[in-house]
């Protein structure tokens, strides 16, 4: 039994059944999923939730689905890292990183939503399914649509890293390279949408597919002893990930599993696709797209869906934002790697340098209890950090070349 009571469009409130729709008729605003929190409340319990497996569909009772899951039954329920080498470095007492390099099956957390669209997409009756994406997305859609015997049509910019455009053609979709940046590739699919009968996981799927972010929050919770953290530092594309999260905690402090809630919620942007972080600077509620130019390819969305509604959520808990350089990028997926052993894309890079410069502008106090949110693998953009890295030791294959090799790495 689900607890969907209908959609609902944040702009001017106006009602819609559970139907792939994602825009008011009325005022064009997106629409949201709206639940029955009296009823999830009246059967949810940490204890029915500790009983379940450790997938994201756990926590099925505040996710938009009617019947059974039928994709990404083994997606989810990422470590939460105690990072105290990273936390010393960065000068704060208490750092989790929420680790979604791992996720099942396609290393990052878009395994999460895509699992909930096409679960969802299944209800419906879709038999096709498609989206248009910077990379990761591509790739879930793709392995999960295979999975779950799906036909499945792919958009992307022509620009993805060769990395990236493999690892969604291994799964066989029909993969559609666009001459043009992802806002270009959005466009296009709001018009395929409109003429063909497919499940656009983030299009007229949206407010559904949405909801899959929200299990990264449920999981922080959970796994921080059923408390909400301090801080939270997300990485920002279309801004839905932040708003989510926050969704997310929100709705556990309604329904009773936590007491308290203090969060504060922090963007972190490239640089060169900043236009939420600037909107926060700047003060204002105006998002002003952006032309992208940065190595962060996934958070490349120059016109955030939902930029507008991550600024307020950002104000709402009393955080703040910060973007950084590609240089700054590099450095900081190094870092991560060489503290605590997790080697993230570029988007993770975004999360730790901008937590850096947040905690050096006094924004995050060193007493908070800090989570950051690795997003996902960095297998996926090893080409951002090519000539950047150590160069390896070259010897003959005998001992004295390997001795007198570790002589000099001695000496330093």
């Amino acid at each position: 039994m689900g607890f969907v009571k209908g959609l609902k469009c944040r702009e001017c409130g106006r009602e819609y059944a559970v139907d792939p729709v994602y825009v008011c008729e009325f005022c064009f605003g997106p629409l949201e999923v709206v639940y029955d929190y009296d009823g999830i409340k009246k059967v949810l319990t940490r204890e029915k939730i500790l009983s379940r497996p450790q997938t994201l569909w756990r926590y099925r009772e505040f996710l938009p689905i009617d019947g059974e899951p039928t994709s990404g039954l083994h997606s989810g329920f990422t470590p939460l890292v105690r990072a105290d080498k990273l936390a010393k470095h960065l000068g704060i007492k208490k750092l989790y990183i929420k680790d979604d390099t791992v996720t099942h099956p396609t290393l990052s957390f878009k395994d999460r939503v895509v699992a909930v669209a096409l679960s969802k997409a299944r209800e419906f009756g879709f038999n096709t399914v498609a989206c248009a994406s910077t990379g990761n997305l591509a790739h879930s859609v793709s392995a999960h649509g295979a999975a779950a015997g799906f036909k499945r049509f792919i958009f992307i910019p022509a620009s993805l890293e060769k990395s990236k455009i493999v690892a969604s053609l291994a799964y066989e979709p029909n993969l559609i390279a666009v001459d043009g940046n992802y806002d270009d590739v959005n466009r296009l699919c709001s018009e395929v949408a409109n003429k063909y009968n497919w499940a656009f996981v983030n299009i007229n799927i949206r407010p559904f597919y949405a909801e899959g972010s929200k299990t990264q929050g449920y999981e922080i919770i959970e796994q921080l002893g059923w408390r909400a953290p301090d801080v939270v530092v997300v990485p920002c594309a279309s801004g839905s990930l932040l708003t989510k999260i926050w969704k997310s905690f929100k709705e556990m402090k309604d329904i009773g599993l936590i007491g308290e809630l203090n969060t504060k919620i922090f963007s972190a942007q490239a640089t060169g696709c900043s236009p939420i972080v600037t909107a926060i600077k700047e003060n204002v509620d105006v998002i002003k797209p952006v032309k992208p130019d940065t190595i962060a390819k996934s958070l490349a969305i120059g016109n955030p869906a939902d930029g507008f509604y991550a600024t307020q959520v950002i104000k709402e808990s009393g955080g703040y934002g910060a973007d950084v350089s590609d240089t700054e990028i590099i450095e900081a997926i190094k870092l991560l790697a060489k503290t605590e052993g997790i080697f993230a894309e570029t988007a993770g890079g975004v999360t730790l340098a901008s937590a850096i410069r947040l905690v050096e502008s006094r924004h995050i106090n060193k007493d908070d209890l800090t989570v950051l949110s690795i997003t996902g693998n960095g297998l996926k953009t090893k080409e951002a950090i090519i000539g950047h890295t150590v160069e390896p030791y070259h010897i003959d294959p005998n001992m004295k070349s390997f001795e007198e090799t570790l002589e000099k790495i001695k000496a330093g």
